[in-house]
């Protein structure tokens, strides 16, 4: 009982102070890189953060909010990188419309994607989206005349903003990331609290019931598909001109995929703050503990198995269950109606 009181009085201090909370962040982010990221090793380690926390809300639109398992976002990832990489690079294309291209190109694939497995969920779509990383990692490869196969892509320009070459130095190239990232949770949050976010949700507590209820299940799917893909495209194209000018095959195999999907179990499925904790956690781990050698992995992996055997609903995913278990109110209401307590079930 004491800690739940305790779990009640944290949940009420966070509603209360999450708006100034929410600007010290801001803040902290904004003057970060003037005094705690001045190396470009550790520059490079925040812009990487926030491009997983990126990719973490494109694949928690599909797994968080509808239910269906991916483990082939390294291929979206790819492809918008490379798609970005060879505009800027071949056809002289600035930045902002090779991003957008970018995450075009990765919906459109999304959507070819998402029509042939439309009646695949659980196991069998996880191995569909495993082959399908598979088939662009061997395109990637095999596509010298286009991708320069395991070479990569080089001399990638950084991108400019009112005449300004954004870069390490200046801090450009993470104010742009951070940018993307607000935006791209703000949507995310619109997504959400709307009709279609309402659908989403509806297909993943119960598609057959949605299907009852009136919901176009197969539209929704695919609609998740494609928008999961294009965030994840919009983060391939940031990373394009992060990674000094130079992109390979071997930034987007399947441990790329397991790295983004650990992002959204450890940070919490279906919430938005979660992917930069799950995101945050996953990059800084392993630099804090770089003294262990080999063993922070270990330890690493541990924690992983310990987090999904006893906290499944992620680090920030428990919004999604004190109402139910820590409101007196709720509780309350809940025997007045004679009803059972989901909270004692949980």
């Amino acid at each position: 009982m004491k800690n739940k009181g305790l779990l009640h009085s944290f949940e009420r201090a966070v509603d209360r102070f999450k708006w100034p909370l929410a600007v010290a962040l801001a803040a902290l982010l904004i003057y970060t890189p003037r005094f705690a990221f001045m190396t470009p090793a550790n520059m490079r380690i925040a812009i990487m953060i926030l491009i997983y926390a990126m990719l973490g809300m494109g694949l928690n639109v599909l797994i968080g909010y509808t239910g269906l398992v991916s483990l082939g976002h390294a291929g979206f990832y790819g492809i918008g990188a490379y798609t970005c990489a060879l505009l800027m690079t071949k056809l002289d294309w600035p930045f902002w419309p090779a991003l957008l291209a970018a995450g075009c190109m990765a919906a459109v694939v999304g959507l070819l994607l998402g029509l042939p497995t439309l009646r695949l969920s659980g196991t069998y779509l996880s191995i569909v989206t495993l082959g399908f990383c598979e088939i662009v990692q061997m395109i990637l490869k095999q596509w010298e005349p286009v991708t320069n196969g395991n070479y990569g892509i080089r001399n990638i320009p950084k991108p400019l903003l009112f005449g300004l070459k954004l870069d390490m130095k200046n801090g450009g190239l993470f104010y742009l990331t951070l940018a993307l990232v607000v935006l791209t949770a703000l949507a995310c949050m619109a997504i959400r609290n709307s009709k279609v976010g309402r659908a989403f949700l509806a297909i993943k507590d119960d598609e057959l019931a949605a299907t009852m209820m009136g919901v176009r299940t197969a539209r929704y799917k695919i609609l998740a598909f494609v928008i999961s893909a294009f965030i994840t495209g919009l983060g391939g194209g940031v990373y394009c001109v992060v990674a000094n000018g130079y992109i390979e095959p071997t930034s987007f195999v399947f441990n790329t995929s397991v790295m983004i999907l650990s992002v959204v179990i450890v940070g919490g499925l279906g919430t938005i703050r979660g992917m930069v904790f799950g995101s945050a956690l996953l990059w800084l781990f392993p630099q804090v503990f770089r003294f262990l050698n080999e063993w922070r992995f270990v330890i690493y992996g541990v924690l992983l198995v310990v987090m999904m055997q006893f906290r499944p609903q992620g680090a920030l995913g428990w919004r999604s269950t004190l109402p139910y278990r820590f409101s007196r109110r709720a509780r309350r209401m809940i025997q007045d109606k004679g009803l059972k307590d989901p909270g004692k079930e949980a």
